[in-house]
């Protein structure tokens, strides 16, 4: 069995909500359906010819970007050139493309949390916040038998988080009663008999940004053909969601130190350097892409340095006077996002018993050398 396009793109978003994307942002689908089965996913940073090219040889139905293929409006689509040819061939061979970027960068567990959790950073913190996301709380009935299925559905989609604590939920006994009138189909009982059903009420928390993928997930796994649940809201405020990372080292390391980590974790050719190579860092910043405008905020935070890519050489005078070290990494450190989005998306696919396959791009798309 092969997953549907738009089953994927739904794993995607239960990652990274569109919601959380920043104003202007360029996501969703930029080219051709997500309306059809898929073969094979490829997971890609940068949506160029030779990436497309790559996808073509191995057979690929869908790409799942983070940088937008269509950025800024196409003023022609003449397939004599660059830009016109690669939609030509996305199209003739009949390739979907979905870009994640700022949602996933915001989102927890994506983009910053995995650039993060390759240097081992601790006590980690969003960098700065963008979103404040709220929180609800979710009440479902559910058959006494199906309980356990429905309970692993809704917290494996984000649900009964609170703090370091998963699974959160309280659940307790009852009876619940419908009558199935004419046109129903119901899993228990007879159409125009009252029923009389051992159930379990089921409360947890939600975020609210995760809503539609947990109500989806419930009512997947749950049996009855109209599911009975309510969702309150809270006046408890959610976790702070951002940009960026901030958090410690295991131990402290002198600023060259960090950087050989650095090009060594994230498999770099070169990089550049802000700072006095031999003194101690601990407290670090990471941001994925540009963090030119994060630099002040970084240094407000108490970083020691911030790793990120794309510095300018005036943005680095001033994070040297703010007493700030930089690591500019490039933005093609992003490339983690590969590997990562492609585990993430193998887990779902193996779960859910379909022989779709997903992998990572190997294509290079850093356009700088070091010489």
């Amino acid at each position: 069995m092969l997953a549907n396009g738009q089953t994927i793109i739904q794993w995607v978003e239960q990652l990274a909500p569109k919601s959380l994307a920043m104003e202007g942002d360029k996501i969703g689908l930029h080219v051709g359906t997500l309306q059809k089965p898929v073969k094979r996913v490829m997971v890609a940073l940068d949506v160029l010819e030779p990436v497309v090219d790559e996808a073509i040889a191995q057979g690929v139905d869908l790409i799942v970007a983070h940088h937008a293929v269509i950025y800024r409006p196409l003023k022609h689509l003449r397939t004599d050139l660059a830009a016109g040819r690669l939609f030509e061939k996305l199209l003739k061979h009949d390739i979907a493309v979905y870009t994640a970027h700022t949602n996933l960068d915001v989102a927890v567990g994506g983009m910053n949390d995995w650039l993060a959790e390759e240097l081992g950073l601790q006590d980690v913190e969003v960098l700065e916040a963008i979103h404040e996301d709220r929180w609800k709380k979710l009440v479902v009935y559910i058959p006494a038998a199906h309980r356990d299925a429905v309970f692993e559905a809704i917290m494996a989609a984000g649900a009964g988080q609170i703090g370091n604590y998963s699974h959160c939920s309280f659940q307790l006994s009852g009876t619940g009663t419908f009558l199935p009138e004419e046109g129903t189909s119901p899993y228990i009982g007879k159409t125009g008999q009252l029923e009389r059903v051992d159930e379990i009420r089921l409360e947890t928390v939600i975020p609210a940004s995760k809503q539609t993928s947990i109500i989806q997930a419930m009512k997947k796994a749950h049996p009855y053909e109209e599911v009975a649940y309510d969702i309150y809201p809270l006046e408890l405020k959610g976790a702070g969601l951002g940009i960026g990372r901030i958090g410690k080292l295991p131990e402290p390391l002198t600023l060259r130190s960090l950087a050989e980590l650095v090009k060594s974790r994230f498999d770099l050719r070169g990089l550049r350097v802000v700072g006095k190579m031999d003194e101690l860092v601990k407290r670090v910043a990471i941001v994925g892409g540009d963090g030119n405008s994060f630099v002040g905020k970084a240094a407000f935070r108490g970083a020691d340095v911030l790793i990120t890519g794309d510095i300018y050489y005036h943005t680095a005078h001033d994070a040297m006077a703010d007493g700030l070290k930089l690591i500019d990494a490039g933005h093609n450190i992003e490339k983690i996002m590969k590997r990562k989005l492609a585990e993430y998306l193998g887990q779902r696919l193996a779960a859910g018993g379909y022989q779709t396959e997903v992998f990572a791009s190997v294509e290079h798309t850093d356009p700088f050398q070091f010489v």
